[in-house]
């Protein structure tokens, strides 16, 4: 295993997926913060500092969590091409 590989799953320990939780979605652990929020806070140009400041529990790391998480999933999904989508519409 590499130092990327075990530091991307030492991130990824800070996510958790608890049905009883927020209806299962992935949230930092021992948060109700969903990955989604973080994730749609910085694409939206909320910076990090200003993320920490409104959810004061959150650590870098969480941040960096979301992302590696976010990450992940995409790396897992099919992609469809809009065209295509469009095509049998």
């Amino acid at each position: 295993m590499t130092k990327r590989t075990t530091s991307l799953d030492k991130l990824l320990r800070r996510i958790s997926v608890n049905p009883k939780v927020m209806v299962g979605k992935p949230v930092i652990r021992g948060t109700r913060v969903p990955v989604e929020l973080i994730v749609k806070m910085l694409a939206q140009g909320i910076a990090e500092d200003e993320i920490l400041k409104e959810y004061p529990r959150l650590k870098t790391d969480d941040i960096k969590a979301a992302l590696a998480y976010a990450s992940v999933v995409l790396s897992n999904e099919e992609i469809y091409h809009l065209t295509a989508l469009e095509a049998t519409a």
